[in-house]
């Protein structure tokens, strides 16, 4: 088993930022992968110019690569900010403005998941109010991605990394994906189980996959320490995906590592070309 039973796909927010945006998809291809996975690309603006929407959405054609995963907009990330749904003000409505624009592109390239991101507690302002925020934007979001017929996805964040986040353990992100689901009746809220974060934040990791597999919609990896490729750290990441593979996850494995100091290609030396192509 190992990493050979799995669907891997490539995050071009932290792999092969070396490159241009619309050069990493067929980076990515060179590479042997054949699904990729974004953080919303335009950090400045919830809503680009359409002209930039057809250039990525070209980029990724051109390469043959399967958009798999798209963060809505969340603020300066990377960067300080870790969502904007639960953030009052601008930036709420900065999310509301995107919720159908990233929806759509989704659609036109045939991406099924989207992420959305919490956001961080802000100064002076009654954490259950920003939930209540929270809860609204993700009705919204959640609206949308059915519209489209994808999973809305909700993430855990580490609280070392992301201290101001609120959803920092699996238990905390279940929960938000529980509210979000009894609020609109459509299920389609799940959980984004990232072994890195999780791990980060010490938290059983056996544990989380056999009791969340089944409300699981995507799985991200990164060794730890360090959030580099697998092998460069202590985790056990192959048993872990295995783990997720027995107890019936049959989703994306997103590869959200860094790759140090050399360049993206050279990282993936762990998993043998063949394995990269999503099967």
């Amino acid at each position: 088993m190992g990493y050979t039973d799995q669907r891997f796909n490539v995050n071009l927010s932290i792999l092969f930022t070396e490159l241009p945006l619309l050069e990493r998809p067929a980076a990515a291809a060179a590479a042997g992968f054949t699904a990729v996975e974004l953080w919303w690309p335009w950090i400045e603006t919830p809503t680009p110019d359409q002209s930039e929407l057809d250039a990525l959405k070209k980029a990724l054609d051109d390469a043959g690569t399967q958009l798999v995963g798209l963060n809505f907009y969340a603020g300066q990330l990377p960067g300080p900010d870790r969502g904007a749904l639960s953030v009052p003000g601008e930036e709420s409505d900065r999310f509301r403005a995107n919720i159908d624009v990233a929806a759509d592109f989704a659609a036109s390239v045939g991406c099924k998941a989207l992420n959305a991101l919490y956001g961080n507690r802000v100064d002076g302002v009654d954490p259950a109010a920003q939930d209540e925020l929270a809860l609204e934007n993700l009705v919204l979001a959640a609206r949308a991605a059915d519209r489209i017929g994808a999973t809305l996805l909700i993430e855990a964040l580490n609280k070392p990394e992301s201290p101001r986040y609120p959803l920092v353990s699996a238990p905390a992100a279940i929960e938000v994906v529980d509210r979000v689901n009894a609020a609109t009746g459509l299920g389609n809220a799940k959980f984004l189980l990232d072994l890195y974060h999780l791990s980060m934040n010490g938290e059983d990791l056996p544990e989380v996959i056999e009791k969340y597999t089944a409300r699981t919609g995507h799985v991200q990896i990164a060794d730890n320490p360090g959030r580099g490729a697998p092998g460069t750290g202590d985790l056990d990441l192959a048993g872990l995906l295995d783990r997720l593979k027995k107890a019936g996850y049959e989703g994306w494995v997103g590869l959200e590592y860094k790759a140090g100091d050399r360049p993206s290609a050279e990282s993936f030396e762990w998993l043998p070309r063949p394995q990269r192509a999503a099967n």
